[in-house]
């Protein structure tokens, strides 16, 4: 009888410590997160966009840069610049799984709308690496021109556009012939990319012209070129899709233009070199590397809300901001290959 009162009493534990965990992942699913990574310190600072505050501090690979937080996942991937890698992080835990082997030079990520397929432009190598997301296993490996940057990656992962840096041109990347379909001629020294697929745009960022090109992705050629602030880094949709903002480095600003019209509509200052941008709901996050700092601003106004301190150098290039829906949890991890950090 008291074994039996001892399992029974054991058993309901059991039962609340699941309870426990469902509420848990409940919570931590029902706020957006922001992923920055930290080129300076080596490692990700984890913010809680409802509450504004960090809440994790992962440690990475060496002089991470690239990041994209693939939802549908459960799980960020993060570009070790110096390590030749890609570390991953488990959303709903908000720590590091492990590393595996990414070419010479990991710099811009994009992954699938699904997840499944991550795409890795690799800077030395010179060429842009696709992967079996849950195997973290190479699938596509496809030459391209000096110094590919930015990725951006189509919804169903079967085609991405690459920033040919140095070649001053764009590349339209098929995964499964693995090969070029299409190069397109912009301004000079395309970094980042944003794919906008409602209006068939690619928006793509020219660090040196200190403009920005909108391709036409249905005919593959320039529609307008946009003056920016000096270096454009970073550009992110906003306030549903209606404004697009667009982070200058160099002239520390902001610039915000009508999605629809491309209309400039207004020029933020106040920025420490300012490089990652992205938007969720009605806040923007804009990553200053100069100031240790991202800036959450309201995505209509672009009213500043705060400022929150993060590690040294803080870079967030790419979507860094992800959602955990909870599906992942009680899966089992898949595995991962360690790479030396």
């Amino acid at each position: 009888m008291r074994e039996a009162c001892r399992l029974r009493r054991r058993a309901l534990l059991a039962a609340a410590r699941a309870v426990l965990v469902a509420l848990w992942a409940s919570a931590a699913s029902a706020a957006p997160f922001a992923y920055i990574t930290n080129q300076g310190s080596h490692d990700v600072s984890v913010i809680d966009l409802a509450a504004l505050r960090v809440v994790a501090t992962v440690p990475v690979g060496a002089a991470p840069a690239g990041v994209v937080a693939a939802s549908a996942r459960g799980e960020v991937f993060v570009a070790n610049a110096a390590a030749h890698s890609v570390t991953v992080l488990d959303m709903a835990t908000q720590r590091a799984l492990g590393s595996f082997p990414a070419g010479q030079g990991a710099v811009g990520l994009d992954a699938s709308a699904d997840g499944a397929r991550l795409f890795v432009a690799d800077w030395f190598g010179q060429r842009l690496r696709v992967y079996d997301s849950a195997r973290r296993a190479e699938i596509a490996s496809v030459p391209l021109g000096r110094a590919p940057a930015g990725v951006a990656a189509l919804p169903d992962g079967s085609a991405a556009w690459v920033a040919e840096r140095d070649e001053d041109r764009v590349a339209l990347v098929d995964v499964a012939s693995q090969r070029v379909l299409a190069r397109v001629p912009v301004g000079a020294h395309p970094f980042a990319l944003l794919l906008d697929g409602p209006r068939a745009r690619l928006y793509v960022l020219n660090v040196e012209s200190d403009d920005l090109s909108v391709v036409d992705t249905a005919t593959r050629r320039v529609i307008a070129t946009l003056r920016t602030g000096r270096a454009p880094y970073g550009a992110a949709l906003a306030d549903g899709g209606r404004r697009l903002y667009v982070t200058n480095q160099h002239a520390e600003s902001v610039s915000v233009f009508d999605a629809e019209s491309l209309a400039l509509l207004q020029t933020l200052d106040g920025f420490g070199y300012p490089e990652g941008i992205a938007a969720h709901g009605d806040r923007v996050c804009v990553v200053n590397w100069m100031d240790d700092a991202v800036s959450v601003l309201d995505a209509a106004s672009g009213r500043r809300l705060a400022d929150i301190p993060v590690g040294r150098n803080p870079r967030a290039f790419g979507a860094f901001i992800g959602a955990f829906t909870g599906a992942f949890i009680g899966a089992a991890a898949p595995a991962v290959r360690t790479a030396a950090p």
